[in-house]
């Protein structure tokens, strides 16, 4: 519908400009690059499903047949456009405030835990797949070459047979940690 893609859009302006504020006003040291980081780890689409989710908008939003068949309630997509169009709705029912408690109240633990240190591929992963309903990605050596002092190994990260991202490395640890980190940029690209 025009009207929700609409709201979309709004929400989705309402929504930058009400993290970027949170962001600059609880982290006042950080710089624009790290700030710029840490609003795309709030805002991305992945979070944004896991806020809607939360919301328990993944039950309330209305699809057609052929959407409802093909799993839309679990996709990320229509449960970030989803999120934003009701934050988009809410600006224009009571304006910056409301939506500015919102957005606090929905993101509130993103926005706190963005002025951490970044946690390791392995770890973000992890988090991302569990925001998203997924299972835990298990990870699998498929290689290793070389002399023990200078072994390299090659691991694979998936979901069942669908594997995420491949790496290699030193160690094994360091092999696992580039998987991740390479299923990461798959899954925003």
């Amino acid at each position: 519908m025009q009207g929700n893609e609409r709201l979309e859009f709004l929400g989705d302006a309402v929504l930058d400009l009400l993290v970027s504020e949170l962001l600059m006003e609880k982290h006042a040291q950080v710089s624009e690059g790290t700030l710029s980081r840490a609003r795309a780890g709030v805002v991305n689409t992945q979070a944004l499903a896991a806020y809607a989710r939360k919301v328990g908008l993944d039950q309330a939003v209305r699809l057609g047949r052929g959407e409802e068949r093909s799993g839309g309630r679990r996709k990320p997509s229509i449960l970030a456009n989803v999120f934003e169009g009701v934050l988009g709705a809410i600006y224009l029912d009571g304006g910056l405030e409301p939506a500015r408690i919102f957005v606090e109240r929905e993101c509130g633990e993103a926005l706190a835990a963005s002025g951490q240190p970044a946690a390791d591929p392995k770890t973000q992963l992890q988090e991302r797949m569990q925001a998203s309903g997924e299972p835990v990605p298990g990870y699998r050596t498929t290689a290793a070459h070389g002399p023990d002092h200078a072994k390299e190994f090659h691991v694979e990260v998936s979901i069942g047979e669908r594997v995420l991202g491949r790496g290699q490395g030193h160690s094994k640890r360091e092999a696992e940690q580039q998987a991740a980190r390479r299923a990461l940029e798959s899954l925003d690209a």
